[in-house]
């Protein structure tokens, strides 16, 4: 009796034994990691564009050629993002369509509102009472290759002497005339805008610098009342350009809408002599002599056709 107890308790203990450790080896296992969301992938070519189109601001340009005097339609253009954004260019569709250009542009162009407005760069750089006149230089007249667009001026005027001077004379014919352009650059217009877009790398800056020093020709804003003194003064005699100084804040008065064309006028009439041509009033007249032999008569010139003769009468 005794030992088939002992059996059948040893049997439950060896049962007891299995499940305990069957249980045991379950609880010690690792339970499995529960998976997480998905990250979202991160390179750098997304960040690169991700941060090169925030710094690009939107252009409008044309998607093809377009003629002139026909008005624009949103097939006509494009919004492109640039990093450097021309001055003045246009960066919405509404802005341009409807509009009609004046001349005919290319594939690309990015518009502005010059596309819309009559006249070329010196016509868009000067008031209505002015004009812009070319003037030839060299390095001496010229300054020594010096002048800037933008710059003022005094034209000066040298006289050799001749039958017709009695005596070399030099004077201010034109005093503060500003530069519009040295060579093929260009200063502002005025609206306060370059009248053609700067160049954008450092090659074409030195090389725009080296065509300015070398540079034959130089456009003046000539009051239109002083244009007929430029020109006979240019034939006259030898020109010098001589710059004014930059603390004179002549620029800031011209673009402050102030003129004083009368009073330079007034003031350079006064200092011109042996010239008088140039201060815009007609030839000294001449005054008969005084004395002269009593009893003389002057004859008097008949005129005949083509024939004259002097009568006594």
């Amino acid at each position: 009796m005794n030992s088939r107890i002992s059996m059948v308790l040893a049997g439950l203990l060896l049962i007891g034994a299995l499940i305990a450790g069957y249980w045991g080896l379950v609880l010690s296992r690792a339970p499995e990691p529960v998976a997480a969301p998905a990250a979202p992938v991160v390179s750098v070519e997304n960040t690169v564009a991700t941060v090169e189109d925030q710094t690009r601001q939107p252009v409008v340009v044309l998607v093809h050629d377009v003629p002139a005097l026909i008005p624009l339609t949103a097939a006509d253009l494009a919004v492109e993002k640039l990093r450097t954004v021309p001055a003045g260019s246009l960066t919405r569709l509404d802005q341009a369509i409807g509009r009609t250009p004046l001349r005919t542009l290319g594939a690309g162009t990015w518009l502005t509102e010059e596309s819309f407005t009559g006249g070329g760069p010196l016509a868009r750089m000067i008031r209505p009472d002015e004009r812009a006149l070319a003037v030839a230089v060299d390095e001496v007249i010229g300054a020594a290759g010096q002048l800037s667009p933008g710059d003022y001026v005094d034209v000066l005027l040298f006289l050799r002497q001749d039958t017709s001077n009695a005596e070399p004379s030099a004077q201010i014919v034109l005093p503060a005339m500003r530069l519009l352009s040295v060579g093929d650059q260009l200063g502002l217009a005025n609206d306060g805008r370059p009248a053609v877009p700067p160049p954008a790398t450092a090659e074409e800056r030195a090389q725009a610098a080296q065509r300015r020093a070398s540079a034959r020709t130089v456009v003046l804003a000539v009051p239109e009342p002083l244009l007929s003194r430029l020109m006979l003064a240019a034939q006259a005699g030898v020109l010098r350009l001589a710059v004014r100084s930059a603390e004179e804040q002549l620029i800031s008065r011209y673009w402050a809408g102030e003129s004083d064309a009368p009073d330079k006028l007034e003031s350079a009439n006064r200092d011109l002599y042996q010239f008088t041509q140039l201060a815009l009033t007609g030839p000294p007249k001449r005054v008969a002599a005084a004395g002269g032999q009593p009893g003389v008569r002057r004859g008097v010139e008949v005129i005949r056709g083509a024939q004259s003769a002097p009568q006594t009468p």
